[in-house]
């Protein structure tokens, strides 16, 4: 039976971790409970990540659930449950997304896994499982023996928002596309491989 995105109080909706592979390596590092991961928050239908590029405006990105582009999905978890309606928590998220631009993405101290671990806790008060953001933990313990080139890949450009109206966003399964395109007509890259259905949410602060 399929995780669904509603409750029986028809003011609440659930809220949903969904984990991907970032690497097929996962398969064997995932019995000891580590793993290279990202991870996105479904909430009202759709998946808020977090990635990185060279602007000080929102990281914050969303895309249908379970299809984040250049991404393994792997599993869903429930965390709890919101009351907040979708324009409600359309202007959380604009909010929230002042915090996570994508000039300060961080491998290690500021990833996709500690937005979706805070954007769960003020959402359910809970965490995400401790397993997803293992790696980043292990690596800030020891970061001082990470070489400085491991960086995560940032895009050229600054991002684009897609502007909804009320009733828009609160259709719930409705998609839009984000074209993406270097000058030389390549697709850009988001974060390692991500690149697509990729939507930036906007920044609260921008007009």
């Amino acid at each position: 039976m399929g995780i669904e995105d509603a409750s029986n109080n028809n003011n609440s909706t659930l809220v949903v971790l969904n984990v991907y592979d970032l690497n097929p390596i996962n398969n064997y590092m995932y019995c000891f409970g580590v793993g290279i991961y990202h991870s996105g928050i479904q909430v009202h239908g759709r998946e808020y990540g977090f990635g990185a590029h060279e602007f000080p405006a929102s990281g914050v990105f969303e895309v249908e659930p379970r299809t984040c582009p250049g991404f393994i999905y792997r599993s869903s978890f429930t965390l709890g449950q919101t009351n907040m309606s979708p324009s409600e928590f359309r202007t959380f998220i604009e909010k929230m997304a002042c915090e996570y631009h994508g000039d300060t993405y961080h491998l290690i101290s500021k990833n996709c896994n500690h937005f979706a671990d805070d954007l769960s806790l003020r959402l359910t008060a809970k965490q995400i499982p401790g397993w997803v953001n293992r790696l980043a933990k292990l690596g800030a313990l020891c970061s001082c023996l990470l070489p400085e080139s491991l960086q995560v890949t940032r895009v050229k450009r600054l991002p684009e928002y897609h502007e909804y109206s009320e009733d828009e966003f609160a259709e719930s399964h409705s998609t839009a596309t984000a074209e993406d395109s270097t000058e030389n007509g390549e697709l850009e890259k988001l974060i390692l491989p991500l690149s697509g259905d990729v939507i930036f949410v906007k920044d609260a602060r921008v007009k």
